[in-house]
């Protein structure tokens, strides 16, 4: 099975039609499907083509209930700190990103980060859905020393392993790739990253 992840689409509904045209058989919106939750009406239409086989979670720009009402009315799920599991890999999603200057309507502490993530801990084996990226990698790297990701998050993730991580956020990033321990992990952007869990060698 196949299940494509995006994120930060901003209203480039151009973008979403066509990643919605990419044969998958789940698609994940890794956050910030608008700005400032304005326009989720416009983007519900698109990602229902593929409904009840989408899963949103909320990105700094939209708040858990935004998500919850644009699934409801579009027939999509609702992935904020829930859990599926597909071809036996156990799939989580948790949406916001940690604080920013800007005040926007979906952000956590590192505290309740943490809180959320240790939900996950005894997933296995594991694909992570966030919007946030983890700390000081290639996923976070808005310029030259410039890193604006979650430490909580990459504590998660050096103590847990899953075997992918997926996440948003940071557009000056996207389509980075980097290595977290046996983590793959990956800044999808609106570009999105399809991914064969068949292909995947689970190690036990």
């Amino acid at each position: 099975m196949k299940i494509l992840v995006f994120s930060d689409i901003h209203s480039d509904l151009r973008a979403l039609q066509k990643l919605m045209e990419i044969d998958a058989g789940h698609y994940f919106a890794a956050g910030d499907m608008v700005s400032w939750a304005r326009g989720l009406d416009a983007v519900g239409p698109i990602l229902q083509r593929r409904a009840p086989n989408v899963w949103v979670i909320p990105g700094n720009h939209e708040s858990e209930r935004n998500i919850t009402d644009l699934c409801d009315r579009y027939g999509l799920r609702n992935f904020h700190g829930q859990t599926t599991k597909l071809d036996g890999f156990h799939i989580a999603g948790l949406g916001y990103s940690n604080i920013t200057p800007f005040d926007t309507p979906g952000e956590y502490p590192e505290s309740e980060f943490k809180t959320h993530l240790s939900g996950f801990a005894a997933l296995s084996p594991l694909i992570m859905v966030c919007h946030c990226p983890p700390k000081s990698t290639k996923l976070d790297r808005a310029g030259e020393g410039k890193h604006f990701g979650s430490p909580a998050v990459r504590d998660f993730i050096e103590q847990h392993q899953p075997y992918y991580f997926f996440c948003g956020h940071i557009h000056e990033a996207e389509g980075s790739i980097d290595t977290i321990g046996r983590t793959v992990a990956v800044n999808v952007g609106k570009r999105g990253y399809l991914l064969d869990l068949a292909k995947i060698e689970v190690k036990t």
